[in-house]
């Protein structure tokens, strides 16, 4: 049978994609690659023969492991993370080394320097001067002892990278909690106990099985009266990653070590200054300067919340020191005492199915797309969704696959991976992935509403992804700053409060009636409930995710778990036990080589942008097309070809406005 990835006809094969193919063709494409990439010269250098030739050079092997690497996500076994796995060092070192190629460089200089570069348009412009700043920071000026040492750094942080990720989807998967007495779930929605009782029978047990996907863990730490259970559920999760058999502490140590000596290498303080080099925070003190703001602005509320509810716990019988699988269980009581609030309540609205289809219609509302579904095109589950993404004129733009419960062969979380990243007039393809609660028997899946809003923050980047206009690959799409790529994502999220958009959606699911007035006000007043807390759990992964990337020392500051346990506890409401290793599952800093690293703090930067853009429809019309036409035309379809700010303030008139944030949060002095 013909290798699938070796031919790039569309749909993409991945229902053909087999673990014996993937050697054979990620090294193919390697060598074809390699070969490109040697064959430009710095002689009689123009655009086409420079940039254009590294853009091509690299698209069918960009293109055949975006494929590889989505499925060791989404449909991984065994043998397929053992083709995975022998081939990752190679393409990691082949990426790493393209900065390094002499040939190459001097051929941008040249035409760096050539008549023709002068008069480029602005986005060929911007990708020369990004490409030159790009091969400088990664190494291009090194002598050659140190684009060998650079090389051999991105090679262990491409393992060891992917061994954390894999090590975190183990340990989530080593752990089940069989009950048979159905009274140690008391507290949970009928919904979750099923879901319990349904994951039992398919493994052949009786009685309930709780595991560590994140439905489960979010439902017994919310809901379960017994406090033994949830301490038992709230340690295996937050010890993930920490245990002999899947260890992730020594991997840590070892990829911050190798990234501090990679900055160190290419002339930077620390690794957050080299990651935000190029993005809107420019330094990692600037990145900081902005977390501590954001914390001192927050903390009053922060500690006023946490003598509240420590309060009203006493009050109902509950410990005289909270724990932290104390927090969430009293914190919902004391939402549903204050607001009559009641989140069970509210999912009956949100059947998983209107939902996605309310993020279509409102995307077609604002942007003047239309999406239907696209039965004929192969996944790799039955339980995949594809669709297919039209502009006005009928003509298609995208492609897209949604993959919304949870699998054991799927790692935990949500997100968007832009999987064809394409120059019009050829469409985008890409996938978002969640892990809600599935259905069960006769009864759908219903989403909780931080489930709604995620499901419209992964949609936010599909449809930046999608509806990029920019005629340069590199510039396309979601391939632009870390702390703006979130403000497409983060932006949607504020049409799940608005009634014009969930009369779309929102219905109960037997009823068909849509979200009462006063179970919407009591929402949006939810929105808001604890902000404080909210807001300072994610300013603590960020602190985090900067003083290891900037601060922490072994020899001065030791044990890696230690270490972060003690930054976390300044932001967390009560005391972090002893065995807290929450770090030794944060994907985010430690599923990729650099991923989220050293810009976490880009979630709250993005927020505070994607509040005060909000403002503007408030202001014109949640609605309104045309806002929603020059949204689209000034931010999503631009992708990296003007500079973020730029983009930014195209649209609003001026730049960001951070009391915005605030305001919305009610945290505003």
């Amino acid at each position: 049978m013909e290798n699938p990835l070796l031919s790039f006809s569309r749909p993409l094969p991945f229902s053909s994609v087999r673990a014996e193919h993937v050697v054979p063709a990620i090294r193919a494409h390697l060598a074809e690659a390699e070969a490109k990439l040697g064959a430009i010269s710095d002689r009689d250098a123009t655009y086409a023969s420079t940039l254009g030739a590294l853009e091509a050079a690299t698209e069918r092997l960009e293109q055949a492991w975006e494929i590889v690497e989505h499925l060791e996500a989404v449909a991984t076994y065994p043998e397929y993370r053992a083709a995975y796995n022998t081939v990752l060092p190679e393409v990691t070192a082949f990426w790493s080394s393209i900065p390094l190629r002499e040939n190459v460089y001097r051929a941008l200089v040249a035409f760096s320097e050539r008549d023709e570069a002068r008069t480029l348009d602005a986005t060929r412009k911007r990708l020369l001067d990004k490409t030159l700043a790009d091969f400088r920071r990664h190494g291009a000026t090194l002598d050659p002892a140190g684009k060998e040492r650079l090389a051999a750094l991105d090679r262990e942080l491409g393992v060891l990278t992917t061994r954390f990720t894999q090590n975190v989807l183990d340990a989530t998967n080593a752990f089940e909690l069989v009950l048979e007495d159905r009274s140690r779930l008391s507290g949970l929605p009928d919904a979750d106990i099923e879901v319990a009782r349904a994951s039992a029978a398919a493994k052949g047990y009786s009685g309930y099985r709780l595991t560590l996907q994140a439905p489960v863990v979010t439902a017994v730490l919310t809901h379960a009266d017994d406090r033994g259970l949830r301490e038992t559920i709230y340690r295996a999760y937050n010890t993930r990653g920490a245990s002999s058999a899947h260890d992730n502490a020594p991997i840590v140590a070892r990829i911050l070590e190798l990234r501090r000596e990679k900055a160190a290498l290419l002339g930077f303080a620390n690794f957050a200054d080299l990651v935000t080099e190029d993005r809107m925070a420019k330094t990692g003190a600037a990145a900081r300067r902005f977390v501590d703001d954001l914390t001192e602005k927050t903390r009053a509320a922060f500690e006023r919340e946490n003598r509240e509810l420590a309060e009203f716990a006493r009050e109902r019988g509950g410990p005289s020191v909270l724990e932290p699988w104390d927090v969430g269980y009293f914190a919902e009581k004391l939402r549903r005492d204050r607001l009559s609030f009641d989140e069970e309540e509210l999912r009956q609205y949100f059947e998983a199915d209107r939902v996605l289809e309310g993020a279509f219609r409102v995307a077609e509302r604002l942007f003047g797309v239309r999406i239907a579904a696209a039965d004929d095109l192969p996944a790799w589950e039955t339980q995949v969704r594809t669709y297919r993404m039209m502009d006005e004129g009928g003509r298609e733009i995208g492609t897209f696959y949604v993959d919304p419960f949870p699998r054991e062969n799927k790692r935990g979380g949500a997100w968007m991976h832009g999987l064809v990243a394409a120059v019009p007039p050829s469409p985008h393809i890409a996938v978002f992935c969640a892990n809600a609660s599935p259905p069960v028997g006769d009864r759908p899946s219903l989403l909780l509403f931080r489930d709604v809003e995620t499901l419209f923050h992964e949609f936010g980047h599909l449809l930046h992804h999608c509806l990029s206009r920019v005629g340069v690959r590199s510039l396309a799409c979601t391939r632009v700053a870390h702390d703006f790529v979130e403000l497409p994502s983060q932006i949607l999220e504020n049409w799940c409060v608005e009634r014009e958009a969930l009369d779309m959606f929102a219905r109960h699911y037997k009823t068909g009636e849509p979200i009462p007035d006063a179970l919407l006000e009591r929402l949006r007043a939810a929105r808001t409930f604890r902000a404080g807390n909210a807001q300072m759990r994610q300013l603590g992964f960020a602190a985090l995710d900067l003083a290891l990337h900037i601060d922490y020392s072994p020899e001065r500051d030791g044990d890696i778990l230690t270490y972060s346990r003690r930054v976390l506890e300044k932001y967390s409401p009560t005391r972090l036990p002893d065995d807290h290793a929450m770090i030794a599952s944060f994907l985010h800093l430690f599923g990729s080589p650099v991923g989220y690293a050293a810009g976490y703090y880009a979630y709250k930067w993005a927020e505070v942008l994607d509040a005060d853009a909000f403002g503007r429809f408030r202001a014109e019309g949640v609605l309104n097309p045309a806002v929603g036409s020059e949204f689209r035309d000034k931010v999503l379809a631009l992708g990296d070809s003007r500079d973020p700010m730029e983009l930014f303030v195209s649209f609003m008139g001026r730049e960001p406005r951070p009391e915005a944030l605030l305001e919305r949060q009610g945290l505003a002095a």
